[in-house]
């Protein structure tokens, strides 16, 4: 469900403006007043949510993250504005693992195409009680079902069923748990 927006609007522009120096001010101190200001630009976020310093994000208002989660350090959300009502939704008791990057949105393969600068962006969904390990990337479109673990430095091309672990480039499943 790949929906096209354009991002170098006047208006979103400078809405991403504001939300990254909103994550470069938690980066810079992460104290509960900043870290709740991070939290306030989510659509939802759950109680008794963790996040470390070095979050960033575009516009965080599509972006939901399930009550006990936890977010680890460097973690990337390219995220859509809420006009395109895509989401990144995380659920409940995720482990995020450090520099781990969500990328809903994308751009048009054909470089006559790529040269007009639209965006497409499609939903990223994890189940509950997901861990994304350290350093896996996960492509617009994808859902990861509940349980499942990805193994450290994978790349998530597809969607993946629930409770299996998965790892590689692209993810491949490696065994039921």
């Amino acid at each position: 469900m790949k929906i096209p927006f354009e991002s170098l609007t006047k208006a979103l522009i400078t809405q991403r403006k504001s939300v990254h120096d909103t994550c470069r001010q938690f980066a810079k101190s992460p104290s509960k007043g900043n870290l709740s200001r991070v939290k306030g630009l989510f659509k939802h976020c759950g109680e008794d949510v963790y996040i470390e310093a070095g979050i960033h994000f575009d516009y965080g208002e599509q972006i939901s993250i399930g009550s006990r989660s936890y977010i680890n350090v460097n973690c990337t959300l390219i995220d859509a504005p809420k006009n395109t009502q895509i989401q990144v939704s995380i659920g409940e008791d995720c482990f995020i693992g450090p520099n781990v990057q969500l990328l809903n949105v994308s751009h048009d393969m054909a470089p006559e195409k790529r040269l007009q600068k639209h965006n497409y962006a499609d939903n990223i969904l994890l189940g509950n009680n997901v861990w994304l390990g350290a350093g896996v990337i996960v492509l617009a479109g994808v859902s990861i079902g509940e349980n499942s673990v990805v193994g450290a430095g994978s790349v998530v091309t597809k969607s993946l069923e629930s409770n299996c672990f998965y790892a590689g480039n692209p993810a491949m499943k490696i065994r039921d748990l």
